[in-house]
């Protein structure tokens, strides 16, 4: 084991000037999923996995009902997956993952992230490849041997397990996600995440010094203001 991480996922914060725009993100997602997938929770896993996440982070139930039900009706926005890569201040590699009904509006924001604060937007997997998908959960536990060996013992694909600090954190490939947390659950019943997400982990980091730290924040804060923006991954140690 031994392989330390953090996830390095930037989301905003649950305050009241950012509650719209988090519900806005969760009912975009919740939306698309349920109108590719179906909208049973039960034969959608990745509904149902979204929907855990969006109560987690206290979305009200009608923002998820209402997504759910305009799904189910067949009309509403035709919104499409983009991901976009780049370099962003310090020499940080970035991972973008938007949701989009305009695909020339979305990159025109983007772009303009980059390039206004000194980044450079890359060509596809030219930072991807140096970032793991990995599903990953972390709870409270003291026996990471344990833990590992439970996984083993239900055919779990496992990256890594770590000990920190009496809080055990599972690194599994994000294809593993709901095998690994119904093996988990089988074998410490007691268990609760804090953590159970599929996300985009970096393999090193990069260190941000103090006069890049400005234009890194200034690049997170645009990004995190774009309305298509879902999600932002870095390698950045800050």
């Amino acid at each position: 084991m031994g392989r330390k991480f953090e996830v390095r996922k930037v989301s905003m914060a649950k305050t009241a000037a950012a509650k719209t725009k988090v519900y806005s993100k969760y009912g975009k997602e919740i939306y698309v999923i349920a109108k590719n997938g179906g909208t049973d929770p039960d034969a959608n896993l990745s509904l149902r996995r979204l929907i855990e996440k969006a109560k987690k982070d206290q979305v009200p139930a009608h923002v998820i009902d209402k997504a759910i039900d305009k799904a189910a009706g067949g009309a509403g926005e035709d919104f499409a997956p983009a991901r976009y890569e780049g370099f962003g201040p310090g020499g940080c590699m970035v991972i973008v993952d938007c949701l989009t009904d305009n695909v020339n509006r979305t990159i025109t924001d983007v772009r303009n992230c980059f390039t206004k604060t000194d980044s450079k937007l890359g060509a596809q997997n030219s930072a991807a490849f140096m970032f793991d998908h990995l599903a990953i959960f972390t709870f409270k536990g003291n026996d990471d041997e344990e833990v590992f060996e439970a996984l083993l013992e239900a055919d779990v694909d496992v990256n890594d397990v770590e000990l920190d600090d009496d809080q055990i954190t599972v690194f599994v490939p994000h294809t593993e996600f709901f095998k690994a947390k119904t093996a988990l659950i089988e074998s410490f019943q007691e268990i609760e995440f804090d953590i159970e997400e599929i996300s985009w982990v970096p393999q090193d980091t990069k260190d941000i010094n103090d006069d890049d730290m400005p234009m890194f924040e200034k690049f997170m804060d645009m990004l995190n203001d774009c309305d298509d923006v879902q999600n932002i991954y870095h390698n950045a140690n800050v």
